[in-house]
């Protein structure tokens, strides 16, 4: 096993296109160390990008945030800028983990591990947000809902890297949401997950929404047909009554000891109606 701190995003995606074997990233290392522990992985190549300074940062532009691979969750939440522009992406990713993880975890990192129960990829998700992807070929940005393609799988290829994570600016009067249910109070996977995203004209009727429920289906599921029902009305009890419906209906998920497939569409329902409750409400909705 090689292990390797570039101090360049060339660097590393050069390493990793002309190495043979398994190559692994390691940002935080939350997902990896406990995968190579467990003895469900062991790399012939680790890439530690924490020593590559531009993907230690959070850069607040005039088109929105870019949020470095390497951020810690920690950091995210230490962000006054980007916790009110973006509340719901900011929950999600304190949500990952314990007090300790959160100092070296990344949502970058939850994001390239593929779990469909990923806490932080249904707020990213519903908030629009895309990932800055360099390779052997150059840059290219992609939805992060393209990035996961099946559990523990990415659309990512040979020599790719995910630079940053990047959120739009902040529109007037919107908001977001995200909530997950566990069995504990803490420190589990969800069951069930759902992140909603609205916009609001000046008299509180919903022009623009984004749903995206986790843990629902093989990837994170974005339901086109959650936000139009909401779309062009105020969200009052038969809007969100009619985004249960549609949320429970486009959940494919799964029996296990965790929860039933009843059970799990049933929560779908129920929390896309409280998750869009509290984003129309952050929006100025009333």
């Amino acid at each position: 096993m090689r292990y390797i701190r570039p101090l360049s995003i060339e660097d590393a995606v050069g390493q990793l296109a002309g190495a043979s074997g398994i190559s692994a990233i390691l940002a935080g290392g939350s997902d990896l160390l406990v995968r190579m522990k467990g003895g469900f992985v062991e790399p012939d190549l680790i890439v530690d990008i924490k020593s590559i300074a531009s993907l230690s940062e959070i850069r607040e532009t005039a088109d929105g945030f870019s949020i470095g691979a390497a951020v810690p969750c920690a950091v995210l939440g230490e962000n006054t800028a980007l916790k009110k522009a973006w509340p719901g992406v900011v929950e999600a990713a304190k949500l990952i983990g314990s007090k300790q993880v959160q100092g070296r975890c990344t949502i970058t990192g939850n994001l390239c591990n593929a779990s469909p129960a990923a806490d932080s990829v249904p707020a990213l998700v519903a908030a629009g947000a895309r990932a800055v992807v360099a390779g052997p070929s150059g840059k290219r940005t992609i939805p992060v809902e393209a990035v996961p393609v099946g559990p523990g799988k990415t659309s990512l290829a040979k020599g790719e890297i995910i630079e940053a994570i990047l959120l739009d600016k902040r529109t007037p009067r919107s908001g977001d949401a995200y909530l997950r249910f566990i069995p504990r109070t803490e420190m589990d996977i969800a069951v069930v997950s759902a992140g909603v995203n609205l916009t609001l004209d000046e008299h509180g009727v919903i022009t623009a929404a984004r749903v995206a429920l986790g843990a629902a289906a093989p990837t994170v599921l974005l339901v086109e047909e959650a936000a139009e029902a909401l779309i062009g009305r105020k969200l009052d009890e038969a809007a969100l009554e009619r985004l249960a419906k549609v949320c429970a209906g486009a959940c494919r998920p799964i029996d296990d000891k965790r929860g039933t497939i009843e059970f799990r569409r049933k929560v779908a329902g129920v929390l896309a109606k409280r998750a869009a409750t509290t984003a129309y409400a952050r929006a100025g909705g009333k």
